[in-house]
């Protein structure tokens, strides 16, 4: 069986931080972004060692930390603060952004064009729209809030679309990169079967990233799927139950976390059946019933919309549909950990709650949780996912 050992060194470091990172999420369900640069620092290394080790192709080694450093500068472009964020007008004055803007042109500038063995004419118009996509979202980062000389109706639209472009953009940057990694894969001298792993990289983390943009899932666990595509991108020995098709590790991680996931709905269906709470199904699996006087003592978020109307108390579940919107737009959900660190701004609500007596939360898990076990299991197992399939196809 053959050991990739710099991606053994690099495992156990993901492991050690997402353990410590679990242990933040269920104390403070926060997982400050500092807590995953040391694993990332190792994760890096280890990789760029293992691609340089294998293939010896500087373009192909450049490429991956292209991508690596285009995904953390995002993120730092995010992290800047928004226009209606109070008190952040002079980080939108600090020059830096530029320093590490430099270093995201001039990466894919080096892969693509100087260390590759000829220049390939097809990556020079998908460069010019990475470049310029960059420069504009960096300028109107830059640039800060809008012009207070301006209507209050046109700084409005000005800042729909800010958000518009902020929410989006990197769709095409994850669109450049996978059709490049691509080209390179088909070019000749090119990176040839390494650049379907930079591929898949591209793919899988675009979407996660996207995905806690938009709200849709948990910034912590975004990362923490991101951060073990790029530092353990495939299997650093065989599992027990044979290498899956994909080879992708993340993949198999977020199959298994899934799996595994599966056992805290059912518990809580049960748990509710046998205490008798009554909810539609869905919410059976998914949330149980607190106090409205110690809503305040838990973890998860309201699933009911609950008002007063002419002295009557009246209730209803959020749709599955209404849920998704509200996350979307980042408004209209009510977080416990909210009502605990900042009852001032729901007092009306608190008031509602306790008048109702109880209301339905969801449960409150962190995901990171289940992606640390399903790191285990897929590290040792393999894909739970695919060896069920092998099994009830008869191949174990």
């Amino acid at each position: 069986m053959e050991i990739l050992y710099p991606l053994v060194i690099s495992a156990v470091a993901v492991l050690v931080t997402l353990t410590y990172a679990s242990y933040l999420d269920i104390r403070d369900r926060r997982v400050p972004f500092v807590y995953w640069l040391p694993m990332m620092g190792v994760g890096i290394i280890c990789v760029e060692y293992l691609l340089w080790q294998t293939t010896a192709n500087l373009s192909l080694v450049t490429g991956y930390l292209s991508i690596v450093v285009c995904f953390l500068y995002a993120d730092y472009l995010d992290s800047r603060g928004r226009t209606d964020s109070p008190g952040l007008t002079w980080y939108y004055q600090n020059s830096s952004v530029f320093y590490y803007f430099a270093l995201v042109l001039v990466l894919p500038a080096l892969s693509w064009f100087v260390l590759a063995p000829s220049v390939n004419i097809q990556l020079v118009p998908w460069y010019g729209m990475y470049a310029g996509v960059l420069s504009y979202v960096t300028y109107k980062e830059y640039k800060g809030e809008p012009n207070e000389n301006t209507s209050s109706k046109q700084r409005k639209k000005k800042a729909d679309i800010s958000d518009f472009i902020n929410r989006w953009y990197f769709v095409l940057i994850i669109v450049i990169f996978s059709i490049t990694s691509l080209i390179m894969y088909f070019s000749p001298g090119g990176w040839g079967s390494p650049a379907l792993v930079i591929f898949l990289l591209s793919v899988f983390c675009g979407i996660f990233y996207l995905f806690a943009r938009m709200h849709l899932f948990g910034g912590a666990d975004a990362w923490a799927l991101i951060f073990i595509s790029f530092c353990i991108p495939t299997f650093p020995f065989t599992p027990l139950f044979g290498m899956p098709p994909l080879g992708l590790l993340s993949f198999s991680v977020l199959i298994n976390a899934l799996l595994l996931n599966l056992v805290a709905p059912i518990g809580i269906f049960f748990m509710n059946c046998l205490r008798g709470n009554r909810a539609p199904l869905m919410y059976m699996f998914f949330g149980f019933p607190v106090s409205g006087e110690r809503i305040r003592d838990e973890w998860g978020f309201v699933m009911e919309d609950i008002e007063e109307r002419k002295g009557t108390i009246n209730r209803r579940f959020i749709g599955f549909w209404d849920s998704v919107r509200r996350m979307y737009a980042n408004e209209g959900r009510v977080y416990t950990k909210d009502l605990r660190e900042h009852p001032e701004k729901y007092q009306k609500e608190l008031a509602m709650y306790r008048s109702a007596g109880t209301v339905w939360i969801s449960y409150a898990v962190p995901f990171i949780i289940p992606i640390t076990a399903g790191l285990v299991t897929a590290l040792v197992f393999g894909d739970l996912l695919f060896a069920l399939m092998k099994v009830i196809a008869g191949g174990i």
